[in-house]
Formats: structure tokens, sequence, C-alpha cells
């Protein structure tokens, strides 16, 4: 827990604020497994989720559009890759979501573990959590902002392929 508090306050993923009488907020809860594709546990690992369901589209979130990468994409890569005997790297980002920048005002309870400056405050927050609706489209927008920025063209067949001449 003491690692995914330390995550969200490194990436300034909420301020502590009083809450106005017309906002609402959202809970959240803790999340202590990981586990893999066939249901086991791949390891303990704690993450704050927010409850974002109770949240409304048009209201509390705009767009959750994510392009996921087309399997066939993938493997014309890796055949690519493998015939021209080009080196190939992955990367995984730590904590992906709270990369991703809030547009929409958006309020959630404190965390337990978490203690506010002042009794009475909620987080305001300014990045995206776990479980909430957007949080996988505001990570995307981030991403691609910054793969443009190094640039790489976003491809017209595959939104998640980007490449570079």
């Amino acid at each position: 827990m003491d690692d995914e508090i330390n995550a969200l306050v490194q990436t300034g993923t909420w301020e502590f604020v009083d809450l106005s009488i017309r906002k609402q907020t959202v809970g959240c809860k803790w999340v202590y497994k990981k586990h893999k594709a066939d249901g086991s546990i791949e390891r303990f690992k704690a993450r704050l989720v927010a409850k974002g369901f109770t949240k409304q589209e048009g209201i509390d979130f705009r767009e959750t559009f994510f392009p996921m990468a087309k399997i066939t994409i993938v493997r014309l890569l890796l055949a690519i890759v493998a015939t021209k005997n080009w080196l190939l790297k992955q990367l995984d980002v730590n904590n992906a979501f709270l990369h991703g920048d809030l547009h929409e005002e958006f309020y959630m309870e404190v965390p337990k573990g978490v203690v506010p400056p002042k009794s009475g405050q909620v987080c305001k927050m300014r990045k995206s959590i776990y479980g909430l609706i957007q949080a996988s489209r505001q990570w995307y927008e981030k991403l691609s902002t910054i793969v443009i920025a190094l640039g790489y063209t976003r491809t017209q067949s595959d939104f998640s392929l980007f490449t570079k001449q």
C-alpha cells in the first residue's frame, strides 16, 4: 500500500480540497492480488481503484475510446522483425493509468491509509486512476502525445501503431 500511495503522490494524482455542497465524490477501494489469465495468483500487489462505475457519461466524463492493437498488426510486426533480423524491445510502464491527465472535475473519497491535511477534505483528482471509466483513454492520450512529439506518426489502419521513418 505504501508503494502505491507513494506512486500516487509522486505523479500528483490528487490534491486535497474542501468539498463544495454541490459536488459528489466517488468511493475507492484497495485491491490486493494480481491474477494470471488462468485465475491463479501471480503476485500480491496493492492497487487503489476508484469506484468509477457510479459516474455517468456526458455528465462526469466525455470519451472512453481506447484503441487496442489488432492481433494481425502484432503478428505482421513480429514477422517483419524476424525476417529482417531486427532487434525488438518492449516496455511496461509502471502505474501507466496514473499518468493520464483528467479533463473533467472529479472528486474521490480519501483512501484508507491516507490522512488529509485537514479533517473532512476529499481528493480532487488531477490524474486518472484505475477504476475510472476514462482511465485507459487518458493514458492513450498521454502516450500518443509523447510518441508523436518524438517524431512518430499514428497509422490510419491501426491507431495503436506508430511508425517513424
